[in-house]
């Protein structure tokens, strides 16, 4: 009987044969003391706190002070081929190009070409030519399903006419192509033509970038006239609530004085031309491109590579009296004399 309360007591308390070992045990399988804990990838090198450097041709993981390797054989994440060229690596490519704001169904549609040759760069048959016009015919159906879509379509196509020969960049089309969306999309083009509403958003998506272009410009490219762009420009900065500062004289000078096929001292000249007058603050109320193609005018003749006032002319497209009355006006602001 006392034999057998003695051992009760000690498996109670944990001593005698075996005791003191349940509480070690039970302390080394806490998941807070676990070995296994997950562990964070080093941001640092850990033997001289150096930056880590990711190779990865190797799948490993440098100090670039050290030289240490600090983890090896990586997950490559990208494609399991090479390409050493833009051809070769759109020809490997399995995935369809970005969306964009240029297309009515940004990008997302199919798209069937007009070659008739297969997959091999083999001709068709006849008859499978015409099934192949069909399948174009009705595949350009089903892309545009209702009228807002054959609207915008026509709309991006009329901006991405223009832009291209007005020689604007590709995300000025982007800017003026989502102002036009917002324009459908509130209801802003009844009583007001596809082509003006498209010629007013890329006037002022280039205003906004910083790549503006005169009315003039606009004029020869766009399918409506001056007095129909100007009233709907206005009219869509007014419902829209757009930003557009006023047009820079300086940022026409160097497109002027590219086509003069004049240097670099040429463009800075006139870019200080134009600083003095803002700080005499006579631009205000004077054409930014008559002040630039004036600017231009002066800048040549003060570096002695004189242009005739006609030619500036005809690239800025300002008349001659706009060009004399202006660089006078700006010589006079700089202090500066022509040789």
């Amino acid at each position: 009987m006392t034999e057998t309360r003695i051992r009760d007591e000690h498996r109670s308390t944990g001593t005698g044969r075996g005791g003191g070992r349940a509480d070690e045990t039970d302390a080394r399988v806490r998941p807070e003391e676990s070995p296994r804990a997950e562990t964070t990838r080093p941001t640092s090198c850990p033997e001289c706190d150096g930056r880590l450097l990711t190779d990865t041709e190797h799948g490993e993981t440098v100090c670039t002070e050290c030289g240490l390797v600090v983890e090896t054989d990586s997950v490559d994440r990208g494609p399991e081929w090479r390409a050493f060229d833009a051809a070769d690596r759109d020809s490997k490519s399995r995935v369809g190009a970005p969306t964009t704001k240029l297309m009515h169904d940004k990008g997302l549609s199919t798209n069937i070409g007009w070659q008739d040759r297969d997959g091999y760069g083999k001709s068709l048959s006849s008859s499978q030519r015409e099934r192949m016009r069909r399948l174009r015919t009705w595949n350009e159906r089903f892309r545009t399903r209702d009228s807002k879509e054959r609207n915008l379509k026509q709309a991006l196509g009329e901006i991405d006419r223009m832009a291209s020969a007005l020689g604007l960049p590709e995300t000025v089309r982007e800017t003026a192509s989502v102002i036009y969306r917002r324009a459908l999309r509130e209801d802003l083009l009844p009583g007001r033509s596809i082509e003006g509403v498209a010629t007013a958003s890329l006037y002022a998506a280039a205003r906004q970038a910083g790549t503006p272009r005169s009315l003039d410009e606009f004029t020869p490219v766009s399918r409506v006239d001056r007095m129909e762009l100007t009233r709907t420009y206005r009219y869509l900065i007014r419902e829209l609530k757009l930003e557009v500062e006023p047009a820079d004289p300086a940022s026409y000078v160097p497109r002027f004085v590219s086509r003069l096929d004049r240097d670099e001292e040429v463009e800075r000249t006139a870019r200080a031309l134009i600083e003095s007058a803002k700080r005499a603050e006579i631009t205000s109320g004077k054409s930014p491109v008559g002040l630039a193609a004036a600017a231009v005018y002066a800048a040549a003749l003060l570096s002695n590579q004189k242009v005739t006032q006609s030619d500036v002319s005809e690239v800025a497209d300002v008349s001659e009296v706009t060009i004399r009355n202006r660089y006078t006006e700006l010589l006079d602001a700089s202090d500066q004399r022509l040789p």
